[in-house]
C-alpha cells in the first residue's frame, strides 16, 4: 500500500519540542551581489546566505532554498541578522511577565524567542543545510522598476523568481517561502500560484485582505498606511551599491528612481482619504486582484498570528480557506502584537523558539524528516487573561455555545470614568432610551495605540496596552455584573446596534474588554464600521442557526446605504475573533465610541457629514452582543 502524502499525525501538546539535529555548518556565507533578471527587463537584487565551513567560502553542493520577499530593503534584514544573537542575549536579560496580560517587558523579551532570526535570515536553518534568499521586491531596496504593492506584476515576479532559483546550482529543487507581515502576504500570494518545487510556507503575521483589515478598516482609512508608505519609499533610496555596480544595475536603478522620485502611492493614499467619491476609497476589483488565492495553495502552510496584531481578523479565516488536511496546515495565535512574535517561546510551558519551530516545519516538508510536527495543533492559541496555551482541531471551541447579552441603560457603577455607564444584561430593556456618544478628542493612551504602534507603546505602561479606561472617557460603555465562575470566550462576535445619526453619516468604533476587580479594562478585541457601508455580505458572514455571529460587509461603492438624519436604523458590527478567560469576579464590557484614533482616521470628506450620533435602546429593536462562550471547567487549557 502506498504511503499517504499527508499521513495521520500523532497529537502533540503546545509545548512539544522537535528534534532539529545539531548544526552541520559552523559559518554562513553571505553574497550581497545576486541579481535576478525578469521577463520585462527589470532586475531584482537579493542576498544569498549559504551554509559554510568558513565565511569566505560557501559549502559545495545544492541545498533547499528558503525565499523571503521584502519591500523594506534587504539591508535591514542583513543588519538584523548581525544583531540576532546579541538580541537574544538582551531579551533574556529582561524576563517576560506572567502573561496574565501582555506587558512592555514581554515586548523586549521577544528578542529571546527567535523573532529576529525569522525576520532576518534564520541562521538556525542555514547551519542545518538550507540556503536563504532575501529579495528586494520590484521598485524597493536596490531592485529596479516601480513599486506597486502586491500588484499583478509583482505576483508574476514571485513566480519568476522561484523558477529562477530552481535553476541555480546551489538549489536542490526544493523551495520554501517565508516572511513577516508584507513578506508573509507575499509568501502566500506566491504559494497560491502553485509554483513548481514549492514545498512549504511559513507566514508570520499575515493578513487575508490587507486593505479591508488595515487600509480601510470599517470603511475609513488608517493613518498608519501613510507612514508605512513613506517608510517604504524612503528605504528604496538606500541602495546596496556593491552588487549593483558589479552587476551593472546601478544605471537602471538610478533611471527608475529618477522617473519616480516621490512616493506615488503616498499621493494616491492622500487622494483616497481626501477626495470624495474616489474609486479606491472602497473595496473593489482593483484591490481584490492583489490578494492571495488561498484555495489554490498546495504546499503545507504555517500561519502565525497574534490577538492584537494589525491583521488579527483573519488568522482563522486564512486557515479555513486552505484546502489542506490538518497537520499540513497549522495556525498559532499568541497574545501579543505585530512585532512581539515568539515572546516567551522556547521556555517551559511554551512552544519551541520561533527559529527552531520554523526549522522543524521545513525539515518535515522540504527534507522529509519525520519529526512529528504535523501532529502539532493544528489550532494552537494562547488564551487571553492568563488562560495558557490550548491545542484543538477546530476554532472556535467546539464546546462553546451562542450567548446573547442586551444593551441596557441602567448604570452599573463600574465605569464612572466613561462618557456613559450602562449595562450588558441577559434581558432587553423595557423602555426606549437614547444614549448620545460623547464628543471630544480620543485618548492616545489606549490599546488602539498599542495595535497601531505594533506593540511599541506597551513600553509606556498599562494605559497603552491593557487598561483602556482613559480611552473610555469618550465612549458609552455597557458592562455586565461580575461573573460567578470562570468563562471562556472563543470565536468572533457580532454587535447589533440600533442607532441614530444627526447627519448623513456616522462612524462606530467598538472595543470589547475584560474588566478586572480593580477596575482595569483590558482590551480583548475590537471592531468598527462606517454607517453607510453597513450592507452585509451574506455569503461570507457567519451564522449559527439564526444568530449572526460575524458580520462581513461588502465595503463597496455600489452597496452604499443612505443614512437619513434623525431616523433610527440597525447595523451589525463585526468584532474580530479572540479566545480569552474571564475569571470569576471579572466583568465583560463593550465600549462604543465615535472614533478610535490612531486606529482609524475620519477624513474631512467623512467628518463634514457627521453631526452627532446615538445608540438607541429600543425594546422592539434590541441592541445586543452575540458571541460564543463555554464555562472554563468544560474547556480546560492544555498547559
Amino acid at each position: 500500500m502506498a504511503t499517504p502524502l499527508f499521513p495521520t499525525p500523532v497529537p502533540l501538546p503546545p509545548d512539544a519540542r522537535f528534534d532539529i539535529g545539531p548544526a552541520q555548518y559552523p559559518a554562513v556565507h553571505l553574497d550581497t551581489t545576486v541579481t535576478i533578471p525578469l521577463s520585462d527587463g527589470a532586475v531584482l537584487c537579493a542576498d544569498l546566505n549559504r551554509p559554510a565551513y568558513r565565511r569566505a567560502e560557501p559549502a559545495s553542493g545544492a541545498f533547499p532554498v528558503i525565499v523571503n520577499f521584502t519591500p523594506y530593503n534587504r539591508m535591514g534584514n542583513r543588519s538584523s541578522a548581525r544583531f540576532a544573537r546579541a538580541g537574544r542575549r538582551l531579551g533574556r536579560r529582561v524576563p517576560g511577565s506572567d502573561r496574565q496580560r501582555f506587558r512592555g517587558r514581554d515586548l523586549v523579551h521577544t528578542l529571546a524567542g527567535g523573532a529576529l532570526d525569522v525576520f532576518a535570515t534564520n541562521r538556525t536553518t542555514i547551519e542545518r543545510g538550507y540556503a536563504t534568499l532575501v529579495v528586494d521586491v520590484r521598485g524597493t531596496g536596490s531592485s529596479t522598476g516601480s513599486w506597486d504593492f502586491f500588484g499583478p506584476r509583482e505576483h508574476q515576479d514571485y513566480a519568476e523568481v522561484l523558477a529562477w532559483v530552481r535553476e541555480q546550482p546551489w538549489c536542490d529543487g526544493h523551495l520554501a517561502v517565508t516572511g513577516v507581515s508584507y513578506g508573509a502576504i507575499a509568501a502566500l500570494i506566491a504559494a497560491g500560484q502553485r509554483p513548481d518545487g514549492l514545498d512549504a510556507v511559513f507566514a508570520i503575521v499575515a493578513g487575508e485582505d490587507p486593505v479591508r483589515e488595515l487600509g480601510l478598516t470599517g470603511g475609513v482609512p488608517s493613518p498608519f498606511i501613510a507612514a508605512w508608505m513613506a517608510a517604504v519609499n524612503a528605504a528604496k533610496l538606500l541602495p546596496s551599491p556593491r552588487g549593483m555596480i558589479r552587476n551593472r544595475v546601478l544605471g537602471p536603478y538610478l533611471r527608475d528612481r529618477l522617473r519616480n522620485p516621490g512616493p506615488s502611492w503616498l499621493r494616491r493614499a492622500y487622494d483616497i482619504a481626501m477626495v470624495d467619491g474616489h474609486e479606491d476609497a472602497h473595496l473593489n476589483d482593483q484591490w481584490a486582484q492583489r490578494l492571495p488565492n488561498f484555495e489554490q495553495i498546495a504546499a503545507p502552510t504555517w500561519i502565525h498570528g497574534a490577538w492584537h496584531d494589525v491583521y488579527n481578523r483573519s488568522n482563522f479565516r486564512m486557515y479555513d480557506r486552505l484546502s489542506l488536511p490538518d497537520g499540513a496546515k497549522q495556525v498559532l495565535v499568541d497574545d501579543g502584537y505585530h512585532i512581539s512574535i515568539g515572546s516567551g517561546f522556547g521556555e517551559a510551558g511554551n512552544p519551541p523558539a520561533l527559529d527552531e519551530l520554523q526549522c522543524a516545519w521545513f525539515d518535515k516538508w522540504l527534507k522529509g524528516i519525520d519529526n512529528g510536527i504535523n501532529g502539532y495543533g493544528p489550532i494552537t492559541v494562547r488564551r487571553q487573561g492568563g488562560g495558557g496555551w490550548v491545542t484543538r482541531s477546530t476554532f472556535p471551541d467546539p464546546a462553546a455555545e451562542v450567548r446573547r447579552l442586551y444593551l441596557s441603560p441602567e448604570p452599573t457603577g463600574s465605569a464612572r470614568h466613561a462618557g456613559t455607564d450602562a449595562a450588558l444584561s441577559d434581558t432587553p430593556p423595557t423602555d426606549s432610551t437614547h444614549l448620545p456618544l460623547p464628543s471630544g478628542r480620543n485618548s492616545m493612551a489606549s490599546n488602539n495605540s498599542a495595535v497601531m504602534s505594533t506593540g511599541v507603546t506597551t513600553l509606556l505602561g498599562r494605559r497603552f496596552g491593557s487598561d483602556d479606561r482613559q480611552a473610555e472617557a469618550t465612549a458609552v460603555t455597557f458592562t455586565t455584573e461580575p461573573f460567578d465562575t470562570d468563562l471562556v470566550l472563543s470565536g468572533p462576535m457580532n454587535l447589533r446596534l440600533r442607532v441614530e445619526a444627526g447627519g448623513t453619516e456616522a462612524f462606530w468604533s467598538v472595543t470589547v474588554t475584560d474588566v478586572e476587580p480593580d477596575g482595569a479594562s483590558a482590551t480583548l478585541t475590537r471592531g468598527a464600521l462606517l454607517s453607510s457601508l453597513r450592507a452585509l455580505d451574506e455569503k461570507n458572514s457567519t451564522y449559527v442557526g439564526d444568530d449572526l455571529l460575524f458580520a462581513v460587509h461588502t465595503l463597496r461603492a455600489d452597496s452604499i446605504l443612505p443614512v437619513e438624519p434623525g431616523v433610527p436604523f440597525d447595523l451589525d458590527i463585526e468584532i474580530n475573533p479572540t479566545e480569552a478567560v474571564l475569571r470569576a469576579g471579572h466583568r465583560l464590557r463593550v465600549a462604543v465610541a465615535a472614533g478610535s484614533f490612531p486606529r482609524h482616521w475620519l477624513p474631512p470628506r467623512v467628518k463634514r457629514k457627521i453631526d452627532g450620533q446615538a445608540v438607541v435602546l429600543d425594546p422592539d429593536h434590541p441592541s445586543h452582543l452575540t458571541f460564543l462562550a463555554v464555562p472554563a471547567a468544560d474547556s480546560p487549557a492544555d498547559s
